[in-house]
């Protein structure tokens, strides 16, 4: 391609508040406009928080020579406004659950997800170029047919730790007891029975002053989460806490106040709260599945296997041998100051450049 485009916009299904997407359109937006581009976010919903940083969907109308980027997690209006568009246009994926996972428990998820991956491919032959936030979803890329692809991470806010925390919630959980976080949407391929499961035996056999924290959203998912409460009543569980949503104050004050971070995902496309705990210098147990030893360059400690007792005893391990507990957290603190170092701008352009010509 030569020349070069003046305005490159992004189109997405939302734009809200604390979404990782959302996070991600922001700041590809802040390095175009440092680098002389025009760019708009142009969303389906705009969540009246952040209204102002974006543009209803329906008045996207493109100049000549203009770039589009869409963000592609399910089927949208924006992805199929960006089939018909002229220009150029590129994709950045942040992948699509298979639909096996909500069977049983949601049918409109399944059907969303099924007509997410058909979509998927019929965009291929619609896009010059496909970026991946991870090396895992540049894979599905290349299933789906695309011709050119790259991967383009995400960054998360590293400044967390230094922005005000909800001080209700780190008094709330501030008690001596172990506070075991998890966070993120309350789905069954992040199984969260299985942190149940692990929870009940540390609870139970190593400490029983404890506490296991779900921070995520379940709002779509009410028969899993059902099963979930079922679960945690069976197994007579004390403070096993979901959240919900909750507000960025909120969540800073659950990273505060937890003492190890635990994932048991089986399918992640990326998994931003695995860095985002990094950051807060909580030590990050989790399973080795999908994109998560990806995500966590070298740091943490991953999981083989998920035997309750076994890795009950791993987090007991973790946070009472003060020498691994150290070793961990500086496998860690190298992580983030890699991702600190990052030239995000530069890094954008260089995986845009098939699309941006002689920028």
């Amino acid at each position: 391609m030569s020349g070069r485009p003046t305005e490159v916009h992004q189109l997405l299904a939302a734009l809200a508040p604390g979404d990782a997407i959302s996070n991600q359109a922001l700041a590809i937006q802040s390095a175009l406009r440092s680098h002389g581009f025009r760019s708009e976010i142009f969303a389906e919903k705009l969540h009246p928080k952040v209204a102002s940083r974006g543009v209803p969907l329906w008045k996207y109308a493109p100049a000549q020579g203009s770039a589009s980027l869409l963000h592609f997690a399910i089927g949208s209006a924006a992805s199929r406004l960006y089939a018909t568009l002229p220009g150029r246009r590129a994709l950045v994926y942040h992948n699509v659950t298979p639909p096996e996972w909500f069977l049983g428990y949601s049918r409109e998820l399944v059907a969303l997800c099924e007509e997410g991956r058909r979509e998927l491919v019929a965009l291929a032959g619609r896009s010059d170029l496909a970026l991946g936030v991870s090396e895992f979803n540049r894979r599905d890329l290349l299933a789906a047919g695309y011709a050119h692809t790259g991967v383009l991470p995400i960054l998360p806010d590293l400044d967390a730790p230094r922005r005000p925390v909800s001080r209700v919630i780190e008094t709330l959980f501030d008690d001596g007891r172990d506070n075991l976080l998890f966070v993120g949407r309350l789905t069954p391929n992040k199984r969260i029975e299985d942190l149940i499961r692990v929870f009940a035996a540390y609870q139970r056999f190593v400490r029983p002053a404890s506490r296991l924290i779900l921070a995520g959203d379940h709002r779509g998912q009410e028969r899993y989460f059902g099963a979930l409460l079922r679960m945690v009543d069976d197994l007579r569980l004390d403070e096993v806490v979901f959240t919900g949503h909750v507000e960025d104050d909120d969540l800073r004050a659950c990273y505060s106040a937890a003492d190890a971070f635990l994932c048991l995902s089986e399918h992640e496309g990326f998994g931003v709260p695995l860095l985002e705990a990094m950051a807060f210098g909580l030590p990050v147990i989790a399973y080795d599945a999908a994109a998560i030893r990806e995500t966590l360059r070298g740091a943490g400690v991953l999981l083989l296997e998920k035997r309750p007792e076994v890795v009950a005893e791993l987090i007991d391990l973790v946070l009472r041998d003060a020498p691994l507990r150290a070793a961990i957290l500086e496998t860690q603190a190298r992580a983030v100051a890699e991702l600190r170092a990052t030239d995000y701008p530069g890094l954008l352009l260089d995986r845009l450049a098939p699309i941006l010509g002689n920028a």
